[in-house]
């Protein structure tokens, strides 16, 4: 009877840290094909400027790749004509734009070897020249002390097209026409849509 209740406070705990995994997990993939929305701009967007032109645009996360966006734009650009009734787009502008930002963060860790000792430390903001430091009650110089930062450097990217839509076959003379059911067949197995819950 003592050893299943111990017991059960482990299995909860073990449960809640498996459950809490899951959910991180699930948030550290890929941006999927799938439309922004309000709250989230990552994904798919369109907008008709003219009744045959329209602009499109594909936003990925961090984990997302410069080809994997690119890709999903010119997949949203082929199924954006075809569910307009068009047969064909041209691509007149195309740009792909890098957001890049840099974290640095305190390490947590101090003293000789590869671990070292485990250290408090606060951030505190030094002004617009210095931005955000850290200090260590124990070890730290808040403002000469450089070292012991961890870096990591984040991209996401954005691809944005203006496309002309048309019918009947692409024009053959010009190399930014696409056929939109053929680039549906040819990057539709490559595609990963959103996980249904």
């Amino acid at each position: 009877m003592l050893n299943s209740i111990t017991r059960r406070p482990r299995i909860l705990a073990l449960a809640a840290a498996l459950a809490g995994s899951a959910a991180l997990a699930g948030c550290m993939t890929a941006t999927p094909y799938q439309p922004a929305t309000a709250s989230s701009r990552l994904g798919f967007s369109d907008e008709q400027i003219e009744s045959n032109r329209f602009r499109v645009s594909f936003a990925g996360n961090s984990l997302t790749s410069r080809e994997t966006v690119e890709r999903y734009l010119l997949y949203r650009a082929a199924e954006l004509t075809v569910q307009r009734g068009f047969d064909h787009f041209i691509l007149v502008t195309r740009d792909t734009e890098t957001k890049t930002d840099t974290y640095r963060t305190p390490g947590a860790f101090y003293g000789p070897g590869p671990w070292g000792y485990w250290s408090p430390s606060w951030r505190f903001y030094r002004g617009p020249r210095w931005g955000w430091r850290s200090y260590d009650p124990f070890w730290d110089d808040p403002f000469w002390r450089d070292r012991d930062w961890d870096y990591r450097t984040v991209r996401q990217y954005e691809a944005t097209a203006e496309i002309v839509t048309g019918r009947g076959p692409k024009p053959s003379t010009n190399v930014r026409a696409f056929d939109a059911r053929e680039v549906l067949d040819r990057l539709g197995p490559q595609i990963k849509m959103p996980e249904t819950r």
